[in-house]
């Protein structure tokens, strides 16, 4: 092994001692528990005892199924200590999916919440953070010091698995370096130390929380980690725990700028940052956030779980990243685009520690995304005279009309535009003639009092005639995933169901 390597599992080890606070658990809303950094040390060190009691060991996997607290955290960086990947899985997912991802990761023993219990089948050990008895995490648990395994290069730390959007989840195989590279990396650029406090409520199964979670930790700041997204209680833990970093997708954002009742009646004074990622906003969206959020820098952060989620920054001359830009590129990571019309746009790949070693068990899935490794990403991005790059949209949502290339973002992005629409979401419909063409599901702001004919018109008359929207179908809300992402199969299935045969436009 490297004698060189880190262990992923002590991430925070310089803020043992301190005596600073590293979570705030709001899991239970009557009983808040504040978490130190020294208790959270010890308490990886008792799953990483009780793991290796347990017989497991180097190279191992054990299954979370809960929903964000503590001991979900504990779960991680305890099994990464001996040497066993957390398998961090959605549990918003079908029972079938699920028991997929057990079996695919030969999990032998899975975490859970009490909610989530009957999800683990029979032969894989069920360790209830919620439960009595010698199955309880409390008994699990071997109090002491740890002495963690040292990881070499191909030392798998995690193993989350992808959303299974184009087939089955895959799961993605993350090197101990590569996280201890892009943790320290991310927080040093964007200049977070012990001050920062960010509020958390995406699922831990998600890149998006536990990037913030690896961030945080590495440097010294505090967690505020709600169990899942609360428009209400995500609100007041902003201004009880004065939060300076508020972190989600931009969904999640959406619905808390509906509540201007409760933004109103909150200190939001502490908030210097707002990070989203996973899609992009609007720019009425911008808009919002700045107005609620007034001087607070605000920034669309990109990433996959392949890739070392954050691999772009701010420009190395300091200056502020303009609107709905991903940043520029990281020191220490290369990226070309492929492809593309031009040399600055086209398919993003990249090249850096933090990239993935591998999907598990698909030898052929792995050499189709990595060649020398490099990876290819299946995002189209652009980059502008300065390096700023900017999200186009995903390779596989692109389709086409009449021969002509739709990216549904640029369609969404222009709608967004529009006075009186809050969001937008385009999707593609068969059609005989053209191929494909675009219907759109609109959720207006209130009172707006919209037709499909003005939002029609609106699109003509600010976008190309071939991408406009030739059915628009107005909706309450639009159709989310368990990662909070917008669930572009469900608006499929959805708009061919309306469309009844489909038509030419």
């Amino acid at each position: 092994m490297s004698a060189g390597l880190e262990n992923a599992g002590k991430l925070f080890a310089a803020h043992v001692g301190s005596g600073r606070v590293a979570m705030v658990d709001l899991s239970r809303p009557r009983r808040p528990r504040e978490i130190t950094y020294d208790a959270l040390d010890a308490a990886c060190d008792a799953v990483a005892g009780g793991l290796r009691q347990a017989g497991l060991g180097l190279g191992d996997r054990a299954a979370i199924l809960s929903h964000n607290r503590a001991e979900y955290a504990e779960a991680v960086f305890g099994a990464m200590r001996a040497g066993v990947a957390p398998v961090q899985v959605n549990v918003r997912l079908p029972p079938d999916a699920v028991r997929h991802i057990l079996e695919d990761a030969g999990a032998r023993l899975a975490f859970v919440d009490s909610e989530h219990r009957g999800l683990v089948p029979d032969g894989v050990t069920r360790v209830d953070f919620d439960g009595a008895g010698p199955d309880a995490y409390a008994a699990f648990r071997r109090p002491g010091p740890f002495e963690a395994i040292v990881p070499a290069e191909d030392t798998v730390a995690l193993q989350p698995y992808t959303s299974g959007s184009t087939g089955a989840p895959k799961g993605v195989l993350l090197g101990h370096r590569g996280i201890y590279w892009m943790s320290r990396t991310a927080a040093r650029l964007r200049r977070f130390d012990q001050r920062v406090a960010a509020l958390v409520s995406a699922p831990m199964f998600h890149k998006n929380a536990m990037v913030w979670a690896k961030l945080l930790f590495v440097a010294g700041g505090r967690m505020v980690l709600l169990p899942r997204f609360d428009v209400e209680r995500y609100i007041a833990a902003i201004g009880r725990y004065r939060c300076t970093l508020l972190t989600g997708v931009p969904t999640m954002f959406a619905l808390m700028l509906r509540r201007t009742d409760l933004l109103a009646a909150t200190d939001l004074s502490s908030v210097t940052h707002v990070g989203f990622g996973s899609a992009p906003g609007s720019d009425s969206f911008f808009d919002r956030l700045a107005e609620t959020f007034p001087g607070v820098v605000i920034e669309n952060d990109y990433g996959l779980t392949e890739g070392g989620p954050i691999m772009f920054c701010t420009h190395p001359d300091g200056s502020p990243r303009p609107r709905n830009s991903v940043g520029c590129v990281m020191a220490g990571a290369e990226v070309r685009l492929v492809g593309g019309a031009s040399a600055d746009e086209g398919v993003l790949q990249v090249r850096n520690p933090g990239v993935m070693l591998g999907y598990h068990n698909l030898p052929a899935a792995t050499a189709e995304r990595l060649d020398g490794g490099w990876l290819d990403t299946g995002d189209v991005l652009r980059r502008d005279d300065r390096g700023y790059y900017y999200f186009v949209g995903r390779q596989d949502d692109m389709f086409v009309t009449s021969g002509e290339n739709v990216y549904p973002l640029a369609v969404e992005t222009m709608l967004e535009r529009m006075e009186g629409v809050e969001q937008a979401a385009v999707v593609p419909v068969a059609d005989e003639i053209k191929g494909q063409l675009p219907h759109a599901f609109v959720v207006e702001r209130d009172g707006a009092g919209l037709s499909e004919a003005a939002v029609k018109a609106f699109a003509l008359a600010n976008g190309p005639a071939y991408a406009h929207p030739r059915r628009i179908h107005f909706v309450a809300e639009l159709p989310v995933s368990g990662a909070r992402k917008l669930d572009r199969k469900a608006l499929i299935a959805r708009a061919a169901e309306l469309a009844g045969g489909g038509e030419a436009g």
